[in-house]
C-alpha cells in the first residue's frame, strides 16, 4: 500500500464521516445496491464483500431503531467509509488501472478495524436475535 498509506486513509475516513447526518443514513441504504455491485466488480474490494454487508445490515438496523447498541461516531465511520467506496473521483479516481480502488480498499480495512468491536457485538446481537425469532416459529 505504498501509493496510499494509512494515514491517508484515516484522513479520508474521517473526512467523509465529518459530513454524514442522520438523514444520510437513507440515502446510503438506497444505493446499497449500486456499492455492493462496485465491491464485486473490483478485486481489491472483492475480499470485503461479507463485512460490507454486515456493516450495510447494522446501519439499516441502526436507522430502523432497532439496533443502537454502537456510538454514532461508528456508524458515522461505517457510512462515510462506504459512501468513499462509492464515490469514483476520491483521492485515487476508480479508472486509473491496477491502483484505482487500493484507496476504497484502504478506507474500508481502516474503518473495519477502528469499528471491529462494535460491529462483532452486532453480529452476536442479529444471531440472538434470528435465535429469538426461530423459537416462535411453531410447527404443526
Amino acid at each position: 500500500m505504498a501509493f496510499f498509506s494509512e494515514k491517508a486513509a484515516a484522513s479520508q475516513l474521517k473526512h467523509e464521516a465529518d459530513k454524514v447526518g442522520k438523514d444520510d443514513l437513507e440515502s446510503l441504504l438506497e444505493r446499497q445496491k449500486a456499492i455492493e455491485k462496485k465491491v464485486l466488480s473490483s478485486g481489491r474490494l472483492r475480499r470485503f464483500t461479507t463485512d460490507i454487508r454486515l456493516m450495510f445490515a447494522l446501519v439499516r438496523d441502526y436507522w430502523r431503531g432497532d439496533y443502537r447498541a454502537i456510538p454514532w461516531k461508528s456508524i458515522a465511520a461505517i457510512a462515510g467509509a462506504l459512501l468513499y467506496v462509492l464515490n469514483p473521483i476520491d483521492l485515487i479516481p476508480d479508472i486509473i488501472f491496477g491502483i484505482g480502488f487500493l484507496d476504497d480498499a484502504g478506507v474500508v480495512a481502516l474503518c473495519l478495524k477502528l469499528v471491529e468491536s462494535d460491529l462483532h457485538r452486532y453480529a452476536a446481537w442479529r444471531a440472538q436475535q434470528d435465535d429469538s425469532n426461530l423459537s416462535t416459529v411453531t410447527i404443526d
